[in-house]
C-alpha cells in the first residue's frame, strides 16, 4: 500500500529553534481535504510540525509539504532531508505557488495554486511512471463537488475548540502586495451553500459547537453571504471568518451574520495612510471609514479582531505614534501588524525591484517582521525598531488587560474577550522573542 505524508511545518525562531506549541488552535483545511480525494489504497498520514515531530525515517513514498508565510523556510529543509533519504517530495501552498522557482530546488515536484485537478494528477503519474512532472498548474473554476474532509485525522492532535469549513476562495480585489491577488488574479469562487451547510453538521455530529469559516473575503458576495447564514443560524453554532470592512456599509447583513453565529471577524484594515493605500492599488479602502467601520461592527457583537500593516508609502515615524493611539483607543482585541513585505511573485516586488527599492532579494529575510524595501519617508532599520516598539506597547500587560478584561463588551461577549485575552498572551510570548505571533 502506497503512502503519502503531509507536513506542515512550523516557523524558525530567532535564535533557529523550532516554534512549538501545546496545542493548534486554528488547525488547517487542505491537509484533511486532500486526504477525502486521496484512492482508498493509499495510506494518508498527517503532521503538524508545530505540536507534532518529524520522523525522517518515516516510510511513506510521497512527502507533501505546505508552504505558508515563513515557515517555507523550514519545509524547505524539511524537504532536502527527506529527497536525501530517497523520497519524492512536492511542495504546495501559497508560497510555493508565488514563487515556484525558488523552492523548486528542494524537491521534485510543486503544485501551483488549486490541488483538486492537480493533486490526483500528481498520484497518477507516481503510480503509473513512478515519477512526478516538475510542475502541476490547473486552476479550478467551480468549488461544486469537494468531497467532505476527513477531519478524523484532526482528532488525534491537540486542537482548540473549532474546525475550519470552506465557503469561497479568492477576492475580486487585486492589491499589489496580496498574494490572494497573485493567483487568482481578482476571481471569486464560492461552494454551493448545501455542501458548505453538510460540512459544518460534520464537525457538530464531532461534538464541536464553533467552526472557522474559511474564505478570503467573505464579503466579496453579499447575496451569497447573505443565503449562507440564513442556512446557518438554524444550526444554533457560533463562528468566526476574515472579510473586508465593507460588511460595515450593508447595516441588514451586518446584523444577518451577527444572529447566524458569528462572534469574532478578521479585517483588513491595513494602515492609516490613505496614499500609501492608494499606491498599493487598495484605493475602495478608506482610513476616513476605519474608525466608523470598526465601531459599527463592534457594536453588532462582532469581535474584531484587526491586521495592519507598516512601512508603507506616505508614513512617517508619527504614524506608528497615531496607529498605537487608533489600536488602543477603540479597544481592538486582537490586533496584529506586519511590515509591508513585497513577496517574490507580486506586483508590488516587481515595482520595487524595477525601482530600485529592494533592500535584498534573499527570501530568508522576508518574514513580515524585518524591512526589506526602503519606504519613501523611513529607513529599513528604523522601521524594523518601531515595528517592534508598535507590538511591545500594543502588547503590553496593561494594554492587553484594557483591551480584553476591561473592555466594555467583556459582558455581552465574555467567552469571546476570554478567548482574546488568551490569544494576547500567546501573542505577548511570541513578541518577547522576536518572533512574528501567529495563530497555528
Amino acid at each position: 500500500m502506497p503512502k503519502i505524508l503531509f507536513i506542515q511545518p512550523t516557523q524558525y525562531g530567532s535564535n533557529g529553534t523550532l516554534c512549538k506549541q501545546k496545542r493548534i488552535y486554528l488547525p488547517g483545511l487542505v491537509f484533511p481535504l486532500l486526504a477525502a480525494m486521496t484512492p482508498p489504497h493509499w495510506k494518508v498520514e498527517v503532521k503538524i510540525e508545530v505540536v507534532d515531530d518529524i520522523d525522517f525515517d518515516n516510510d511513506a513514498d510521497i512527502v507533501g509539504i505546505g508552504t505558508m508565510g515563513h515557515a517555507t523556510l523550514r519545509g524547505m529543509h524539511i524537504a532536502r532531508h527527506f529527497r536525501a533519504r530517497g523520497k519524492t517530495v512536492v511542495m504546495g501552498g501559497y508560497m510555493a505557488s508565488m514563487m515556484p522557482g525558488y523552492v523548486r530546488e528542494s524537491v521534485d515536484s510543486v503544485v501551483i495554486g488549486d490541488a483538486e485537478i492537480s493533486y490526483p494528477q500528481l498520484l497518477d503519474d507516481f503510480e503509473r511512471k513512478g515519477r512526478l512532472k516538475p510542475v502541476y498548474d490547473n486552476p479550478v473554476s467551480s468549488l461544486a463537488g469537494l468531497p467532505m474532509p476527513l477531519y478524523k485525522l484532526l482528532l488525534g492532535k491537540k486542537i482548540g475548540g473549532m474546525l475550519p469549513v470552506q465557503a469561497g476562495r479568492g477576492c475580486p480585489h487585486t492589491c499589489s502586495f496580496c498574494s490572494i491577488a497573485c493567483i487568482y488574479k481578482g476571481k471569486y469562487l464560492t461552494r454551493p451553500v448545501d455542501e458548505v451547510l453538510r460540512d459544518i453538521r460534520a464537525i457538530r455530529d464531532l461534538g464541536f459547537r464553533r467552526f472557522y469559516l474559511i474564505d478570503d473575503n467573505i464579503v466579496s458576495n453579499p447575496r451569497y453571504l447573505e443565503e449562507l447564514c440564513e442556512a446557518i443560524e438554524p444550526l444554533h453554532m457560533t463562528w468566526a471568518t476574515q472579510c473586508s470592512m465593507e460588511l460595515a456599509r450593508y447595516p441588514q447583513l451586518l446584523e444577518l451574520v451577527r444572529r447566524a453565529g458569528a462572534n469574532m471577524m478578521s479585517f483588513g484594515v491595513e494602515s492609516l495612510s490613505q496614499e500609501g493605500l492608494d499606491k498599493l492599488g487598495k484605493k475602495w479602502l478608506r482610513v476616513d471609514r476605519h474608525e466608523n467601520a470598526i465601531r459599527t461592527i463592534s457594536g453588532a457583537g462582532i469581535m474584531v479582531s484587526s491586521e495592519m500593516m507598516v512601512g508603507i508609502d506616505g508614513e512617517t515615524e508619527e504614524t506608528f505614534e497615531a496607529t498605537r493611539n487608533f489600536i488602543e483607543s477603540l479597544r481592538i482585541p486582537i490586533p496584529r501588524f506586519y511590515i509591508l513585505t513585497p513577496m517574490p511573485g507580486s506586483a508590488l516586488f516587481d515595482k520595487y525591484k524595477a525601482d530600485g527599492r529592494l533592500v535584498t532579494e534573499n527570501f530568508e529575510e522576508y518574514n513580515g517582521a524585518k524591512a526589506v524595501h526602503r519606504p519613501d519617508r523611513i529607513s529599513p532599520e528604523r522601521l524594523t525598531e518601531l515595528y517592534w516598539w508598535l507590538y511591545e506597547k500594543i502588547f503590553s500587560l496593561r494594554g492587553i488587560l484594557r483591551r480584553t478584561l476591561f473592555n466594555p463588551d467583556l459582558f455581552r461577549q465574555p467567552k469571546t474577550m476570554l478567548f482574546a485575552f488568551g490569544v494576547n498572551l500567546h501573542y505577548r510570548a511570541y513578541i518577547k522573542r522576536r518572533i512574528p505571533p501567529n495563530i497555528f
